[in-house]
């Protein structure tokens, strides 16, 4: 019955839907954390007091706003035993420590080990045994679902890198065909890449493992440029038509980089950025979706209003200008201008282009005379022979200096 129930999650459930059936089974809100008190995923049931913020306290609170919950709650709430617990945990209200509801605990364990823990606040009339027997069935699927996850996530590492980093035609053919075969029936389920570059450590151990990153298969680094590297993570989706579940991983894989950043294993170089993929279904694509997540984390590395997570439906022109060749961005005519000594006359002419070529939005938007302006843009003309009242120059301008901050 534990296997069938294992296999029903892999293949059926997500932490998400778990936790709305327990919700719905227990008539209270639920929220799963991993063992380390991580956020996965919380329900909210139907009812009113329940929703009502000033029900809640300062922990859950914390815990739901930023996916995490401090060392000393941590500390507090193991000191009553759930750590060792098999079975639901009362946990009584203590306001000197921001619990202002109690609290009941469902450890989620996979043969013996605990692996997370559903939360539920506890009201008026609690649940009863049946129910909570009921809902410690669900833990069971939710915990082999996270064994599930972590031991592909730890193994999956090797297969994952070797997709991405595979020539086009029959070696990538070859490493999909084996990636496939590992996954097994997840391989078919809907999926996107997410990239983050460049990741500012060389140290293996500093890259997180996917087991801490809720819906993530498998993670691995990869090359960026000539001495840098950057993540990739292959997450899994609940459908097509959202991507939230890989836009969360992104943000918590910047926020985990950025403390990378601070440590003395730290190698300098830009803020990281990430980018995402549009959802695919099956593994047919994954080459492409790789040089989506990747082009649009250069576009945020090139604007930073696009991101700090961007979506590559969302990138605009650098659809295309990632697309390209390195080399396609140094156009002969263009390239005077893009000296160091031209700077403020590149930046110039860009902001005019973005601008519509309207002269008014343009100066104010660099804060100069429009006189000042219409001389600026005489001398980029003169640098380059372009003409910008012709489309076609435009155009040509306009892409070089976008790809040449790629």
């Amino acid at each position: 019955m534990r296997e069938n129930a294992r296999v029903t999650a892999e293949f059926r459930g997500d932490y998400q839907e778990l936790v709305d059936e327990i919700s719905a089974l227990l008539g209270a809100p639920a929220t799963l954390e991993n063992r380390d008190f991580e956020l996965i995923a919380f329900g909210a049931y139907d009812s009113e007091g329940d929703l009502d913020p000033s029900a809640l306290d300062p922990v859950r609170t914390r815990s739901i706003l930023t996916r995490r919950s401090t060392a000393a709650v941590r500390r507090w709430f193991e000191g009553f035993g759930i750590t060792r617990a098999t079975g639901p945990v009362r946990i009584p209200p203590t306001p000197d420590a921001g619990v202002y509801r109690g609290r009941i605990c469902l450890p989620v364990r996979h043969r013996g080990v605990v692996l997370g823990y559903v939360w539920l606040l506890e009201g008026e009339a609690g649940p009863s045994e049946a129910q909570l027997a009921a809902a410690m069935e669900v833990t069971d699927r939710i915990g082999a679902l996270l064994a599930d996850e972590a031991q592909h996530g730890a193994d999956l590492t090797r297969e994952l890198r070797a997709v991405l980093t595979a020539e086009r035609g029959w070696p990538r053919d070859a490493a999909v065909a084996e990636l496939r075969t590992a996954l097994g029936g997840r391989a078919d389920g809907p999926h996107t890449v997410v990239c983050v570059a460049p990741w500012p450590s060389a140290d293996p151990d500093d890259a997180p493992s996917a087991r801490a990153l809720p819906g993530a298969t498998a993670l691995c680094t990869v090359p960026w440029g000539t001495d840098a590297q950057c993540l990739a993570v292959l997450v899994r989706l609940r459908a097509t038509d959202t991507l939230t579940p890989a836009v969360s991983a992104a943000s918590r894989l910047l926020e985990r980089a950025g403390s990378v950043a601070a440590g003395p294993a730290a190698a300098t170089g830009p803020a990281p950025a990430a980018g995402v993929a549009a959802a695919r279904t099956g593994l047919a694509g994954l080459g492409a979706a790789w040089g989506e997540a990747s082009g649009a984390a250069r576009a945020v590395l090139a604007e930073r209003r696009l991101g700090p997570v961007a979506q590559w439906a969302r990138i605009g022109p650098y659809r295309l200008l990632t697309s390209l060749p390195p080399e396609a961005a140094h156009d002969p005519m263009v390239g005077p201008l893009l000296l160091p000594a031209h700077r403020e006359l590149a930046r110039t002419a860009e902001v005019y282009l973005d601008c519509a070529g309207q002269a008014a939005r343009t100066a104010a938007e660099l804060g100069i005379h429009r006189q000042t302006l219409y001389y600026r843009l005489s001398r980029v003309e003169r640098l380059t022979g372009l003409d910008l009242d012709d489309g076609e120059d435009r155009l040509l301008l306009h892409m070089t200096l976008k790809g040449a901050r790629l």
